[in-house]
C-alpha cells in the first residue's frame, strides 16, 4: 500500500463582514458566532476521519488565524501545541485578494457605484484588478512562489499540510497545483470552514474531496 498524505485547504469560518456581504480584502474583520462553530466543526471533521495534521500555514490576517486555531484544538493533537499556543507560519503571502477601493463596501453598495456589469468583471475576472487593488492572477504570482518554496517541499517529503486562508489564496494553490485552470476557476466557490482534502502519492495529486 503506497503512502498517502493530505493537503487540507481550509477557508476561514465566516467572518462579520462575509456575514454583512462586503468585500474584505485584507482588512482584519473578526469571526462571527457562526464562523467560530464552522472553525470547531472542521476540527471535529478532520478528527472523525482520523486525519493528522504536520504543519499548518494561515494568513496573517486574524480571521483565518482564529479559524486555524479553534479547528486545531477541536483537532486535540499534541504535537500541534507548545505552552498552549498553536505551533503554525502566518505569512502575508497567503492573505485574500486586496479588493483596493472595494474593501468595506457591501456588494449592493458597489454595484451602485460602479455599476453591477463592472464589479461583475473585477469579481469574476482572472486578471482585471478592482481600482488600487488585485486581480485573481495578481493573487497566483504572489501565491505560487511561497507555495512552491515552503509548503511543497513538505507535500513532497509526505508530511500532512492544513492551510487556513481565504477563498481566493486557496483559489491560488489549486490553480498552482493544477486542479483548476485560470479560466474555470472564477465559478469554484470555497465555503467557510469547510476542510477540502487533497490526497497526494509521492507528490502527484490523486483526488480532492471535502470532508463530512
Amino acid at each position: 500500500m503506497q503512502h498517502m498524505n493530505k493537503l487540507v485547504l481550509l477557508r476561514h469560518g465566516q467572518s462579520q463582514w462575509n456575514l454583512e456581504n462586503r468585500f474584505t480584502g485584507w482588512k482584519d474583520v473578526p469571526l462571527t458566532k457562526k464562523g467560530i462553530d464552522e472553525a470547531n466543526n472542521a476540527g471535529i471533521l478532520l478528527k472523525k476521519n482520523n486525519i493528522k495534521i504536520d504543519r499548518i500555514f494561515s494568513s496573517v490576517l486574524e480571521r483565518a488565524n482564529k479559524t486555524a486555531e479553534i479547528a486545531m484544538k477541536a483537532l486535540d493533537t499534541e504535537n500541534l501545541f507548545k505552552d498552549g499556543e498553536l505551533i503554525y507560519q502566518k505569512d502575508q503571502s497567503l492573505n485574500e485578494r486586496n479588493y483596493g477601493d472595494l474593501v468595506g463596501l457591501n456588494k449592493a453598495e458597489t454595484a451602485d457605484k460602479f455599476g453591477k456589469d463592472q464589479v461583475h468583471i473585477w469579481r469574476r475576472s482572472y486578471d482585471t484588478p478592482p481600482p488600487n487593488g488585485e486581480s485573481l492572477k495578481d493573487v497566483v504570482e504572489r501565491v505560487a512562489p511561497y507555495f512552491n518554496k515552503i509548503i511543497k517541499p513538505l507535500i513532497l517529503e509526505e508530511k500532512n499540510v492544513l492551510i487556513a486562508a481565504h477563498g481566493n489564496s486557496l483559489r491560488a494553490i489549486m490553480i498552482e497545483i493544477g486542479l483548476y485552470k485560470p479560466k474555470e476557476i472564477s465559478s469554484i466557490e470555497l465555503p467557510t470552514g469547510s476542510p477540502l482534502c487533497l490526497d497526494f502519492i509521492k507528490g502527484e495529486l490523486k483526488k480532492h474531496y471535502y470532508l463530512d
